[in-house]
């Protein structure tokens, strides 16, 4: 069985949502900024519900579905990094934005000090917390059966899994990109998708699936 932890739903698998998502402010500051930065496809959901002049700036993206969800909301992206690690994240910014004023619409808790690792390279990236996640709560009788695979779509759902359940050795995890692993338990067996989309998750679980059922 194919269990999503995301709160989306997806054909052939079973929904087992780990994270509900809330607002902390009614209006953005963008007296200051000429450009936005957005690291999730939700901080672009809540930029639409609060303020829809978010469109009104181009917008670096941080990961694919990031990117797919500003352009399919009618933003712009100008700049869009194929990967999301630290230092040659900060290098890219430095080197492509270093005239203009980036404001980072985040979550309250990030995996990532974003902020912390640009001001080391002499960026200045302005913050602001427009949406929270929540962990949702189960029984432990809700657990995923023996011989599950989980699709684990951020940190925030291995955070609140662990919060609800143990880990089955018989379990096996697939991780939506590199970023997210490094919250993983060492002891979790794991395997990385393909593209760092659900899609991508969901096809390297029907994989793993239909190769254990030939064996």
């Amino acid at each position: 069985m194919i269990y999503l932890l995301s709160p989306l739903v997806k054909k052939g698998t079973i929904s087992l949502p780990m994270i509900s998502f809330s607002l902390t402010t009614n209006k953005i500051d963008f007296s200051r900024c000429d450009t936005l930065m957005f690291t999730s496809k939700q901080a672009v959901v809540s930029a639409e519900s609060i303020d829809k002049r978010w469109k009104n700036y181009p917008s670096v993206a941080i990961g694919r579905a990031t990117k797919k969800k500003i352009e399919e909301l009618g933003g712009e992206v100008i700049y869009y990094p194929k990967e999301f690690y630290g230092k040659s994240l900060a290098e890219d910014i430095k080197e492509k934005f270093s005239d203009r004023t980036l404001l980072y619409l985040r979550p309250k808790e990030v995996s990532f000090d974003s902020k912390g690792y640009l001001a080391k390279e002499g960026i200045e990236l302005q913050e602001q917390i427009i949406y929270e996640t929540s962990c949702q709560r189960y029984e432990e009788s809700d657990a995923p059966l023996k011989n599950a695979i989980i699709i684990f779509t951020s940190p925030s759902t291995i955070k609140c899994f662990f919060e609800n359940f143990s880990w089955d050795r018989s379990y096996t995890a697939i991780l939506i990109g590199k970023a997210t692993k490094e919250h993983l338990p060492d002891y979790c067996e794991y395997v990385v998708a393909d593209v760092p989309l659900i899609d991508s998750c969901i096809e390297k679980a029907k994989e793993i699936s239909k190769n254990s059922d030939i064996c």
